[in-house]
């Protein structure tokens, strides 16, 4: 069984996984640099509990981390992430294998009236960075993205060239952004076509070496 599992696991692609190439041709450096770029095979974990019951308590044991409690909020801990989604709804995104994380969330809200659920599949993680992020996602998103309103540690649902995702500061010229995997890659072929406005005239039509 083991084996079995190690073998699907090989055979797993990602939602990008053909457009690797093209991702990493598209990167533009110099002064006005962006790349996007995907973190294949995150895991992600729905959470549905009240916020102010015992199994909420015994889910932050688990992660580490308190359960964000208002909008826009993440919190972290170690390789978890949890991002607010509603005032009884969150998402999990955790460097964690999820057959490890979602049986340990399950277990400890076993019999409790609270939901677990892995959504890893659901979702794929796109990353934005460099010093032209902010600019290209203004370019489709109707949230404002002045550090004034939206900065690092915030996380909230929004859409972007009219696709529904999760857009997440992580830093303050660095994006994550969580659209469903049926439209990775419209979002990232948007993204990319975006980039390319800040190429330098000297870096060859704006794709890097």
């Amino acid at each position: 069984m083991a084996e079995l599992t190690h073998s699907l696991i090989g055979m797993r692609r990602s939602p990008l996984a053909g457009m690797a190439r093209d991702l990493m041709d598209n990167a533009v450096t110099g002064e006005r640099n962006v790349r996007v770029s995907e973190w294949r095979f995150t895991t992600m974990v729905g959470l549905r509990v009240d916020p102010a019951s015992p199994a909420a308590a015994d889910l932050e044991k688990v992660l580490g981390t308190t359960l964000p409690r208002n909008s826009g909020e993440v919190s972290s801990h170690g390789q978890h992430s949890v991002l607010w989604l509603g005032p009884d709804e969150w998402l999990v995104v955790s460097q964690t294998s999820a057959d490890d994380l979602v049986p340990a969330l399950a277990a400890s809200v076993a019999g409790a009236h609270a939901a677990v659920v892995d959504v890893s599949a659901n979702r794929t993680v796109l990353e934005l960075r460099g010093a032209s992020a902010r600019a290209v996602l203004q370019k489709g998103c109707p949230l404002d993205l002045h550090p004034r309103s939206f900065g690092p540690g915030q996380a909230v649902s929004t859409t972007l060239a009219r696709i529904p995702l999760v857009l997440w500061q992580v830093g303050p010229d660095s994006y994550r952004l969580l659209p469903r995997a049926s439209f990775a890659e419209y979002v990232a072929r948007w993204l990319l076509d975006a980039t390319q406005e800040f190429a330098s005239a000297f870096q060859d039509g704006g794709r890097s070496e």
